[in-house]
C-alpha cells in the first residue's frame, strides 16, 4: 500500500504493538524462547458512517490492499521470528454498523496477511464491537495451521488511544511467535496434522 491513501481506504493512522513475555505470571521463566505478540492496526474512515447500505462489496474488496500491508507490516515486526498464531479484530466508530467492520476482516483480506506469514491454513478467530477512541479489545489467537492446538489458545489485549472517531472503523490484526509459556493442557500439539 502506497505511503498516501488509496481511492478505495481513507487512513488516517497506522498502529504497531509489540508484547515480549519472558517469564510466566508466577515469574517461571520461558520454556525455550519468549514469546512475542504483535498487534497491526490501522483506523480508517468509515464510508458508510450515519447510515445502513445493504451492499457491502466496495468495502470488501477493498480490504484485499489493506490485508497486504498489514501482511507486510507482521512480518517486518516480527523480526525474522516465525508467526505461529493469528486473529482478527474490528472497532467501530459510534457512528457506524459492527457489519462496516466485518466487511473489512473477510477471506479477500486475511488471505494476503495467510501468504505474508508463511501459509496459516486454519480458521482466523475474529472478534469486534463498536467503540469510542480509547476502547480496549481483546483479540483472540489460535494456531495459524491448526485450530485444535491448545497450548496456541491465547488473547492480547490492544487500545487505539486516538481511534476509532464516530465516523472511522480501526482494523487490527494479531499474531504471535509460539504458544503459551509452559502450556500443559495437553491435546494436539503443533507439529500434528
Amino acid at each position: 500500500m502506497p505511503s498516501t491513501n488509496s481511492p478505495s481506504l481513507q487512513i488516517r493512522k497506522w498502529y504497531l504493538q509489540v508484547d515480549d513475555t519472558f517469564a510466566t505470571e508466577s515469574g517461571e521463566s520461558a520454556d525455550g524462547d519468549p514469546v512475542r505478540k504483535i498487534v497491526v492496526g490501522v483506523a480508517l474512515r468509515n464510508a458508510y458512517a450515519g447510515r445502513f447500505v445493504e451492499d457491502l462489496e466496495s468495502l470488501v474488496k477493498a480490504s484485499a490492499e489493506l490485508g497486504s500491508e498489514v501482511g507486510r507490516r507482521l512480518v517486518e515486526a516480527s523480526g525474522g521470528a516465525p508467526i505461529c498464531s493469528m486473529g482478527k479484530a474490528c472497532l467501530v466508530g459510534t457512528a457506524g454498523d459492527y457489519e462496516h467492520g466485518n466487511a473489512l476482516l473477510t477471506t479477500v483480506f486475511a488471505d494476503p496477511i495467510r501468504l505474508a506469514i508463511g501459509g496459516a491454513t486454519a480458521w482466523i478467530p475474529s472478534t469486534g464491537k463498536r467503540g469510542a477512541p480509547g476502547t480496549v479489545i481483546d483479540i483472540p489467537l489460535a494456531h495459524k495451521d491448526n485450530l485444535y492446538v491448545r497450548s496456541h489458545y491465547d488473547t492480547i489485549s490492544a487500545m487505539f488511544p486516538d481511534a476509532p472517531n464516530s465516523d472511522e472503523i480501526v482494523i487490527a490484526f494479531a499474531v504471535a511467535t509460539r504458544g503459551r509459556l509452559h502450556a500443559r493442557l495437553g491435546g494436539p500439539t503443533a507439529s500434528q496434522p
